[in-house]
């Protein structure tokens, strides 16, 4: 996190510059709802591209799916959601405001999610009032489907995209023709009915998971959970995150989930303190076990090497992108002075950057018009770009440096005689001239070399 980075600062960055508004915000919001807007959803789109790229593109051992968000809710009994996935709930007897029984004492334990409250604090935090007792709140969101709304029509929307990887596991076991050890990847929407949603879009009742289970022969499983935790950490520090900023924390046995082995967190110091971006677990055989017995198929692997059947391990890698999202943009977030005045710049790695070269006329000049959008056809062809001619071309270099823009490229009357351009780069901000025939090969050099 950048020293000069807030949350305020970059929540009326956001807005202002049509990353992330309110959900329904003209009907006054929805907690824990947020809308993506022009450059937001381009950026969450590089932060998943670059994921998938890591994980699935570049690797041989693993490949995608893309599972339905409601599926048939005995996965949830299966998995143990409908029993245990709950956080601890107290409400203020005076103003009634609701709080997680696990927040108010200032650490996330192992009261979460199924199992008992650790502490309990008596007082409301803001108004002082006595608090109820905790009670256990199930966080799934509940539907229906069909026309009838009764019991066997009770559907879920999913709390997390895993369980839909470990029921097609069979299927893409088989489909894919692979060997253990053998990776499933998926990016997809989830939904949680938080107690508490909250610090902008870190905590959101829907969200988007960037989930593998990586499925393991037994007696491996802690050699590819060091793998992964090393993958995952330096993914990070590859685009550019700073290391003081990035840590990996293995968690005690009192925090581990009902299903871990084993579990490391990637985590980011944000402002209001060092908070989970991606959790690492060995989850064992559990899932592949609980899936087969309630569903009543074989979910196993048939060994060649010991001619054996066997249950794998799995090993899951699991992050959050709107967290990823927050994170690369209060890293990226920057201040300083240029000639009396404040330069806000978002020094974001090039493979993030929602627009990766803005195409920029030194003025409205008619006959600055016609050659700088012959530039930007030619430009938009290979990267997201933008074409702005409004107000001064200095206010225009800062408005693509608060939203990260590695490159500008201007138009001026030298272009009309000379048929070259001028790039300029975001950080330094220097200066270069190129023929605009050499224009795609000098771009390309820059950001993709």
């Amino acid at each position: 996190m950048s020293t000069k980075a807030t949350v305020e600062k970059l929540v009326s960055l956001c807005k202002r510059r049509g990353l992330v508004f309110q959900s329904s915000e003209i009907y006054g919001g929805i907690g824990g709802f947020w809308d993506y807007g022009p450059l937001g959803v381009e950026l969450k789109n590089n932060i998943k591209q670059a994921w998938w790229k890591a994980v699935v593109q570049e690797r041989d051992d693993v490949v995608g799916q893309d599972a339905a968000i409601v599926m048939n809710p005995t996965v949830w009994r299966a998995s143990g959601h409908l029993d245990t996935f709950a956080d601890p709930m107290v409400d203020c007897k005076e103003c009634k405001r609701r709080f997680r029984a696990d927040d108010l004492v200032g650490r996330v334990p192992a009261s979460a999610h199924g199992h008992e409250v650790a502490a309990k604090v008596v007082r409301c935090p803001e108004c002082g009032g006595e608090l109820t007792e905790p009670r256990m709140f199930n966080l799934m969101f509940r539907t229906y489907v069909g026309p009838v709304e009764d019991d066997a029509s009770t559907a879920y929307l999913r709390p997390e995209t895993a369980q839909g990887i470990f029921v097609n596991f069979a299927n893409i076991l088989t489909t894919s023709r692979k060997k253990l050890p053998l990776g499933i990847a998926q990016i997809g929407k989830a939904f949680r009915n938080e107690i508490t949603p909250g610090n902008f879009i870190f905590r959101d009742r829907e969200f988007e998971q960037m989930e593998i289970e990586y499925f393991v022969k037994p007696g491996t499983d802690e050699q590819w959970h060091q793998h992964w935790v090393e993958e995952r950490y330096n993914w990070y520090l590859g685009l550019g995150m700073r290391k003081e900023n990035v840590r990996t924390r293995q968690l005690d046995r009192e925090e581990l989930a009902h299903y871990a082995k084993d579990t490391y967190e990637v985590e980011y110091r944000f402002p209001m303190g060092w908070s989970e971006l991606e959790g690492i677990a060995n989850r064992t055989d559990f899932d592949l076990r609980r899936h087969a017995e309630f569903s009543g198929r074989e979910l196993d692997y048939f060994d060649e090497e010991s001619g054996e059947h066997i249950v794998p391990y799995v090993i899951e890698p699991s992050a959050g992108v709107d967290r990823l999202f927050m994170a690369f943009l209060m890293d990226a977030y920057d201040e300083e002075e240029v000639r009396g005045e404040t330069r806000v710049i978002m020094r974001l790695h090039k493979d993030l950057a929602p627009v990766k070269v803005a195409v920029l006329p030194l003025s409205r000049h008619e006959k600055l018009v016609p050659p700088a959008r012959e530039v930007w056809a030619l430009v938009r062809k290979h990267w997201m770009s933008q074409y702005d001619d409004a107000q001064s071309i200095g206010r225009r270099y800062r408005r693509q440096d608060e939203v990260g823009t590695p490159l500008c490229v201007t138009i001026d009357f030298d272009t009309l005689e000379d048929k070259a351009v001028t790039i300029r780069e975001r950080d330094s901000m220097e200066q270069v001239r190129v023929p605009i025939a050499g224009l795609v090969a000098a771009l390309r050099e820059r950001l993709e070399g």
